[in-house]
């Protein structure tokens, strides 16, 4: 088990929560697991430190240190590129002048790589949100190599996104570890037809239903770990 590249078919899909739960699953079962997040926007200051939301969830379901040498992981490992702007990150990095290299995200994932048993990496916005001129986030998942979790956000239009979004990796032949069932609301209209209808059109497998308000603790048991185990290893 070397890890996960969790992509979501929209922004506010729920990819930080499952990304948690993963981390907590590993760990629980006895794994060194770290979490990364390439690129984050909505940045803001709390007290004389600036932070990313997702980014503190993903330090603090994830091991604290280093597994070989026993040091703290650095932050510039976790989350290489950071912008205040709740934007697109590419439109966030053109703000501030900065242009996102492939080249410093994947040396950062390299680092982390060496140093645990299993790396999630959370992506950033839905599958094809631009990150300038080195491609979008199926490219960089695809640099990655690591085998990709679609998480679906139940929620109206879902069908349409989920279907797409699977077409887009497709078309890119990354490896593929299977879809997870987001649930948005607690009231959602013909949820478990529309998680029927996803399982005869997505490539299998389905991972698990995560249910609606569940923390990263206790989600981690609703998610299918025979299969999660059994997902291709990366090619990196």
């Amino acid at each position: 088990m070397r890890g996960w590249f969790v992509l979501g078919t929209d922004t506010g899909v729920g990819k930080s929560r499952v990304a948690c739960a993963l981390l907590e699953g590993v760990r629980r079962g006895g794994l060194h697991g770290l979490g990364m997040k390439p690129v984050a926007t909505g940045f803001f200051r709390q007290g004389d430190r600036w932070v990313n939301e997702d980014v503190e969830l993903l330090k603090h379901h994830g091991d604290s240190t280093l597994k070989h040498s026993g040091g703290r992981v650095p932050e510039e490992w976790i989350n290489p590129y950071g912008f205040e702007p709740p934007i697109a990150p590419h439109l966030a990095a053109h703000r501030q002048g900065v242009n996102l290299s492939f080249g410093v995200m994947r040396t950062a994932y390299q680092h982390l790589q060496s140093e645990t048993d299993c790396l999630v990496v959370e992506g950033a916005g839905g599958v094809l949100v631009p990150l300038g001129e080195e491609g979008d986030m199926v490219d960089l998942a695809q640099s990655f190599a690591l085998p990709v979790i679609l998480v679906v956000g139940l929620r109206l239009g879902c069908l349409n996104h989920a279907l797409l979004s699977a077409e887009a990796l497709q078309h890119r032949s990354l490896p593929w570890a299977g879809w997870i069932a987001n649930c948005l609301g607690p009231d959602l209209e013909e949820e478990e037809r529309q998680i029927r209808t996803l399982q005869a059109r997505l490539p299998g497998p389905f991972l698990g239903r995560y249910p609606y308000g569940m923390p990263p603790e206790l989600g981690y048991t609703a998610l299918h770990w025979e299969s999660l185990r059994k997902s291709p290893r990366s090619a990196v």
